[in-house]
């Protein structure tokens, strides 16, 4: 029997490529399907690119401020010459010359090179700038429908070498920063929609999660749960300096007990270091040493109120608990709860032990690890909050209102991210 996953990518991909594009005057929101690799921690995207619409991977990058991928795998782009006002408009420095005298004789003819970064390895290299065709479904919020393209999605294409260290399969990277140029943001332009995504990151083998554009809502998920309801707000930070999504976290509480810092993690400097961002190429969050040393002592303290005691840890995790002590619920293993406060006492961020906890189960050891890491007192970012903490979480990113909207574990809705209908619906169009 064919895995959940497989059988929605087989379906997805056998309508859409028998359909007709929807043209780009419409304005349905769209949606990709999101997968997650259980051997690198990471997430990828899918999307389709060239004409006819070949369905490509790309590794999900929150913070990335534009695309790349493989020139390989784009077999019917156009190259910007740095004479483009495009080329202008992103900063390339190798074409820096021909912004102020785009008369000069090589200016037309020269490609817009651009620096291009693989976010997981921090290998950089160079690329060309290009334009392709993409196509995303639309989508009311319960179901994918046809395909919706346009033809002049920007981006970047590399040298193959550049692919080492990401998701086996994957042709690229997909830039979901607060940029311009981001696919989020050009997508949102092309199809006149809100400047608006969500996503819902699956922690399953077997059934994918799902992000969707140009929408705030509603976002439906079996049985009939529309997610958009359970959204709470705080504001994005901006960062003149940097893509990524800031958010003000004030303080930390384990079972409602704040954690004691003296560092203050909403603090930012004149580089935009600091405060506390969101990353999906981040596996678990990652603390700064001050805030993770006082953080982890809370919770061993609280967790000893539940008869919990620490054993020995398993790498890369320092606080562990042998599973046969600790309950299950359908929220995750019963744990203190974990509150990210905001800008207020009642604006919080719920983290239950589906997303606080790390089961590990190898050469006879069965443990459940406080799935935090230690970043170091030299970390740039006071707190970076990673896809283990995201998944079955829906998280809104409003660029319009520039702010965040999180729900919490929707496991505590009896529903997850893994349960969008993936089944394609011939009424949209």
């Amino acid at each position: 029997m064919l895995p959940h996953k497989l059988i929605c990518v087989i379906s997805l991909f056998f309508f859409f490529t028998s359909s007709l594009l929807i043209p780009p005057s419409s304005s349905s929101a769209v949606l990709s399907s999101i997968t997650k690799d259980h051997e690198t921690l990471l997430y990828t995207l899918s999307l389709y690119l060239n004409s006819p619409p070949q369905l490509t991977n790309l590794l999900l990058d929150l913070s990335a401020s534009y695309s790349w991928i493989d020139c390989s795998n784009s077999s019917t782009h156009r190259s910007i010459s740095c004479n483009s006002p495009l080329c202008s408009a992103i900063g390339s420095r190798a074409c820096a010359k021909c912004f102020h005298s785009p008369n000069h004789d090589d200016c037309s003819t020269s490609p817009c090179v651009l620096s291009l970064l693989n976010s997981v390895t921090h290998k950089s290299s160079t690329g060309k700038a290009i334009v392709e065709w993409i196509a995303l479904p639309v989508t009311d919020g319960r179901n994918p429908g046809q395909l919706r393209g346009f033809s002049e999605f920007f981006l970047s294409c590399s040298k193959k070498s550049l692919l080492e260290g990401l998701t086996k399969g994957v042709a690229g990277l997909a830039g979901l920063g607060r940029s311009r140029f981001s696919l989020t943001t050009q997508v949102s332009t092309s199809f006149s929609s809100t400047r608006t995504f969500a996503l819902c990151l699956s922690g399953s083998p077997s059934a994918p999660g799902v992000a969707f554009f140009g929408s705030t809502g509603p976002y439906h998920f079996l049985p009939e749960i529309d997610l958009s309801n359970t959204l709470r707000y705080t504001p994005l930070i901006p960062n003149p300096v940097h893509s990524d999504y800031f958010i003000n976290l004030t303080s930390i509480k384990v079972n409602g007990v704040t954690v004691q810092l003296n560092h203050n993690i909403s603090a930012v400097d004149q580089q935009g270091f600091g405060r506390t961002k969101l990353s999906t190429v981040t596996p678990y969050t990652t603390l700064h040493s001050n805030i993770y040393n006082a953080f982890t002592e809370t919770f061993v303290n609280e967790s000893t109120k539940l008869n919990l005691t620490v054993t020995n840890p398993e790498e890369p995790f320092k606080v562990c608990y042998n599973a046969d002590e600790v309950l299950d619920t359908k929220v995750g293993p019963t744990v203190p709860t974990v509150d990210l406060v905001m800008d207020s006492d009642d604006v919080f961020w719920r983290i239950f032990g589906s997303n606080s906890m790390v089961r590990i189960a190898r050469n006879g050891v069965d443990v459940w690890c406080l799935g935090f890491l230690d970043g170091g007192i030299k970390t740039e970012t006071s707190i970076i909050i990673g896809g283990h903490q995201m998944e079955n979480n829906l998280l809104q990113f409003d660029l319009e209102q520039e702010k965040l909207g999180f729900s919490s574990s929707v496991l505590a809705y009896s529903t997850s991210c893994s349960n969008f209908n993936f089944t394609t619906s011939s009424n949209l169009s």
